[in-house]
């Protein structure tokens, strides 16, 4: 009698999943013909609104690459002098990514554990702290850095102002959630002596978090240094800024504005893989070589 109680109480737990089972799979699939219907219906609505059709514009996409790597090319011999030119404004496009990555990370540092549970100095302004950090996260640079120029003038000054506020929203949430993870005791400990709340930060908290700050801020800089490039396309300064005039110019400049190019991929690559192998270092340490593990 146990028996059988056992098999139909197995048997019902066995109906209830494939029914649960088959519910999900009519759910997907109904959210999967939704996105698509939306798909096909915001594309069409953005091809009629085109200045000119996609698939009348899809066959020539290769047309002006091919034009910029013809001309450069061509000038092939030219190519090294136009790289020496523009290596003033690659050190701008690094200085405005690297300021603005350490006045991002150390504002987002001041914010994340001011926001964070257990941590705060004012606990009860811990919403306000995170509210701030959202609407930093949420407005877009370029947004930040066109109402910039438009009241300090262009600049690097501006993008670097921009690209801060923003690095400062991103980082603060990221360190936050580091924060979440951080042992009580030492900061505990210090408050029994009478530290105050900056010393049970930097004594107590920091050296626990430390290393997935800094993994987190290279991080940040490698994105940085595509924004700072994009930012000059509107005014900003740096080597995005050279790069919008050697294309508006037109034929005649193709041969820099691929320089240009060249520079800055070279430049981006670079900067991963370094921060990409400093991140690894910080993450997991130095691994051990085999002959000093025998």
């Amino acid at each position: 009698m146990a028996d059988t109680t056992a098999r139909m109480g197995t048997d019902a737990v066995q109906a209830d999943y494939m029914a649960l089972t088959r519910r999900k799979r009519v759910y997907s699939v109904v959210l999967l013909a939704v996105f698509v219907a939306l798909m096909a219906a915001g594309f069409r609505t953005a091809d009629s609104r085109n200045a000119g059709g996609f698939w009348d514009g899809i066959t020539h996409v290769f047309d002006f690459p091919a034009e910029v790597l013809g001309e450069a090319w061509a000038n092939a011999a030219r190519l090294p002098g136009h790289l020496v030119d523009h290596l003033p404004a690659l050190v701008e496009t690094l200085n405005i990514a690297a300021a603005s990555t350490l006045i991002g990370t150390a504002f987002g540092t001041l914010l994340a554990l001011l926001s964070t549970r257990g941590l705060a100095r004012w606990p009860g302004l811990i919403p306000v702290f995170r509210r701030t950090m959202d609407v930093a996260r949420a407005i877009p640079e370029i947004v930040i850095a066109l109402v910039l120029i438009f009241v300090l003038g262009g600049g690097p000054v501006p993008a670097m102002i921009a690209i801060a506020i923003h690095t400062t929203g991103a980082l603060g949430k990221l360190f936050s959630e580091v924060n979440e993870n951080v042992s009580l005791k030492p900061v505990e400990g210090l408050q029994s002596v009478g530290a105050t709340w900056a010393q049970k930060m930097y004594l107590g908290v920091i050296p626990q978090v430390g290393p997935n700050y800094v993994s987190y801020a290279l991080l940040r800089l490698e994105i940085n240094i595509r924004a700072s490039a994009i930012l000059g396309f509107v005014g900003a300064g740096g080597i995005g800024y050279d790069l919008r005039n050697a294309m508006s110019w037109g034929q005649g400049r193709y041969d820099q504005a691929a320089a240009i190019f060249i520079l800055l991929f070279l430049t981006i690559v670079a900067v991963d893989q370094f921060s990409g192998y400093l991140r690894t270092q910080l993450t997991h340490g130095r691994q051990p070589r085999e002959g000093a593990r025998a």
